[in-house]
């Protein structure tokens, strides 16, 4: 008996003896290397970043994908010399995102909220040591 779920309803489909008696007639297919869906690491051989990677444990799906994917893609593809400081608006616009679904992306405790805040401020003093420099 196997038992198939289709959008929220159950279809249920009895196999006989016979079934599973006949060969299987499922071809295997050869990975393809260059299939960004398959489990190759953060980073593909192009340089892209796989979306699909288990690594990023769905975040970039789900209701704060897109502000996601915008500051993880500013912070990857960054060439300032404080890599990431050039990304502090795409990653406030996230962790307002998810601040609004505290059930799918919980806070931290105070001591991990501690140094998240610090992370903050010291990315945000970069981001102003920046500004800075260029006035100069």
């Amino acid at each position: 008996l196997l038992v198939s779920s289709m959008v929220g309803k159950d279809k249920i489909i009895f196999a006989t003896k016979e079934d599973h008696e006949t060969p299987s007639s499922a071809e295997l297919v050869a990975d393809d290397p260059d299939d960004p869906y398959e489990e190759q690491g953060l980073i593909l051989p192009n340089g892209d970043i796989n979306w699909n990677c288990p690594c990023l444990g769905g975040m970039a799906s789900g209701p704060c994908g897109e502000q996601f994917k915008s500051a993880f893609s500013c912070f990857h593809y960054s060439s300032e010399e404080i890599k990431g400081s050039d990304c502090v608006d795409q990653f406030r616009a996230m962790q307002e995102c998810m601040q609004k679904y505290p059930d799918l992306y919980p806070q931290e405790d105070e001591n991990d909220e501690k140094s998240s805040k610090d992370m903050e401020a010291a990315s945000m003093e970069a981001s102003a040591a920046k500004e800075e420099e260029g006035s100069s």
